[in-house]
């Protein structure tokens, strides 16, 4: 966005998130947010926190929304959200370690499901979505993830 009296370039603020979709052999940890439409299960996500980089932010909200432990994260994509400015970075990773213990505050229910037989999922257009189904065609196969 430009002033046009003066031609100063304005760059607008936004708020870098993360996704994470967790792999544990051929299942996906899947979670269902309060927030979500009913039925619907996604990946992970949550907002940066000031001085945090992407990676430790994926790793913390792992740990506060349902417990577990990740390696190996791996970028996959991004999508811009102009409204409510927000960007969102997605990953894949591997599961390294615990039990699912969902924070009841922001998950509904979490599991893993088999990438054969998933529960329904955001809508096509989503990045989320885009995340799940890559690691689905890795999972089958076909690469991308």
């Amino acid at each position: 966005m430009a002033c046009p009296a003066c031609g100063l370039v304005a760059y607008p603020r936004i708020s870098p998130a993360v996704m994470v979709l967790i792999v544990r052999g051929s299942e996906l940890l899947l979670a269902r947010s309060p927030r979500f439409k009913p039925g619907v299960y996604s990946a992970l996500a949550g907002f940066v926190e000031a001085g945090e980089t992407l990676e430790q932010c994926a790793i913390r909200e792992v740990r506060e929304e349902v417990g577990l432990e990740i390696s190996n994260l791996r970028y996959f994509r991004s999508q811009s959200w102009p409204f409510p400015d927000s960007l969102m970075v997605a990953f894949f990773a591997d599961y390294a370690g615990g039990a699912i213990t969902p924070e009841a505050s922001e998950i509904e229910d979490a599991g893993w499901f088999l990438h054969s037989a998933l529960p329904p999922l955001p809508e096509p257009v989503s990045l989320a979505r885009q995340l799940i189904d890559a690691a689905c065609s890795r999972l089958d196969g076909g690469g991308g993830g």
